[in-house]
């Protein structure tokens, strides 16, 4: 197999501080499958065969893999995402009634109240960060439907420092804190890394309170997604511990509205920098009335298809989760060595030719002309490993934009805005500077041309 040659050191920089350029350099020069190593060797798994291979062998034969632990700081040592085998697979059944089914569609009406609210107390004319606004829209989502609160102390404490952990973590430079641990030096409240831990564990603390009184004082006519953790049993009838619960939480609340606010944000960059498409958008919300049916809402094609074309140009998530075997399996004819650190690439698959011609331009027909298998187009990752969190993640990225679409808005941006690394995904390097205009107009005709903004 195709492996990189230079100093482990330097790859794992090149791939902290420019992730798309590490990563479409070296598919050029290795192609489908190759091995880095940037802090552990992974294989880097590039074509649908190959994923597809990946992620529908045993789960049985491999563990989450060494680079998963890299997030244990974060997330915390019984976070769903390091949890390997019986673990992992007990902790995910637990999980996932409330990410699907009658329950996500439960959540519709409080996302579009929170996104209303959140976008009618901005001032006509100011000029703000759409990405920041998206957060705050998925951050009171996340903190409403895990705790069911919207007001308080505890809520206002909770939001302040999520917002402020992530941060210390949100660049380049920053991040270099998880994949080099021996910078993890805890040298007082002034340290970059000593700041974290401290807020870490003020969010633990807080957290672990929450639960305690929730458990003192259970009530069973709230539906929010603890007290359907606190009330979860596995098949031999056992229930979740403070610390695992507390662990999932902080998992759903750092991974549950970050990546979504990401989303959302490239999503308007889209729209505003293509006002043919923005009129198709419209156009097609528009038929649905004044006041829009929520679950018609979901239903819509064209948005579906905008929607999934946001995901695929740039995905928030760069690579699968990590699956380290345990015997030796083959990728695309080569048998890989006992130990191995396997990732499909979602980039790389989500840019190839082949799959998505002219893959650089941003065009959601191609997902009305052709359907895609989950090994060409996994936003939410695959196989046993899948984000539990899809669908509310797409209910949120429709209906936000539907309250967003409301309004008449401007891009504010001098040229193209290019992904840069955010923690450990892709996010846009500027934010996304937008000025905010007002009410929308009625029976507004949009031109139907193309601008910049195609990269």
């Amino acid at each position: 197999m195709k492996s990189l040659q230079t100093p482990s050191f330097w790859q794992t920089l090149q791939w902290v501080m420019n992730p798309i350029k590490f990563m479409e350099e070296n598919f050029k020069k290795y192609g489908d499958v190759f091995s880095v190593n940037v802090s552990t060797e992974i294989v880097f798994v590039n074509h649908p065969q190959g994923i597809q291979e990946l992620l529908t062998t045993d789960p049985k034969n491999s563990t989450s893999g060494a680079s998963n632990h890299l997030l244990e700081p974060l997330l915390g040592a019984n976070s769903l995402i390091i949890l390997t085998g019986d673990r992992h697979q007990r902790q995910r059944q637990l999980l996932l009634p409330p990410f699907h089914g009658e329950r996500v569609m439960g959540y519709a009406q409080l996302i579009q109240e929170i996104s209303d609210r959140a976008i009618a107390q901005l001032t006509p004319g100011s000029v703000i960060t759409m990405r920041k606004l998206s957060q705050e829209i998925t951050l009171q989502v996340i903190l409403n439907t895990v705790f069911g609160i919207a007001s308080g102390k505890r809520y206002e404490k909770i939001s302040e420092l999520l917002a402020f952990a992530l941060d210390l973590l949100a660049s380049p430079i920053k991040m270099t804190l998880l994949y080099f641990p021996k910078l993890q030096k805890d040298l007082g409240s002034w340290s970059p890394w000593g700041q974290f831990v401290r807020k870490r564990r003020e969010i633990d603390d807080l957290l672990m309170a929450e639960i305690q009184e929730r458990r003192a004082n259970f009530d069973p006519e709230r539906g929010d997604i603890l007290n359907l953790l606190l009330t979860a049993k596995d098949a031999e009838g056992q229930g979740m511990s403070d610390v695992e619960i507390k662990d999932e939480l902080l998992t759903l609340l750092f991974a549950g509205h970050e990546t979504t606010a990401t989303a959302i944000a490239w999503a308007v960059y889209w729209l505003y920098s293509r006002p043919d498409v923005l009129a198709k958008v419209k156009e097609e919300i528009a038929t649905l009335g004044d006041t829009p049916d929520l679950l018609a809402l979901q239903k819509l094609p064209y948005l579906q298809a905008f929607c999934a074309e946001t995901l695929r140009i740039y995905p928030v998530a760069m690579l699968t989760f990590p699956r380290c075997y345990q015997k030796p399996v083959s990728i695309m004819g080569e048998e890989q060595p006992i130990g191995s650190n396997l990732m499909g690439c979602i980039y790389l698959v989500h840019r190839r030719e082949d799959i998505y011609p002219q893959a650089d331009q941003f065009r959601p027909e191609r997902f009305l002309e052709r359907k895609y298998s989950a090994y060409e187009f996994l936003p939410f990752g695959g196989g046993n490993r899948r984000c539990i969190g899809d669908a509310l993640a797409m209910l949120e990225m429709k209906i936000s934009l539907a309250s967003i679409l409301k309004y008449d808005w401007e891009l504010a941006e001098a040229g193209p805005v290019k992904p840069q690394r955010r923690g450990v995904t892709l996010s846009p390097k500027t934010g996304i500077r937008i000025k905010f205009l007002g009410k929308a107009k009625t029976g507004e005709v949009l031109a139907d041309k193309q601008t910049a903004g195609i990269v």
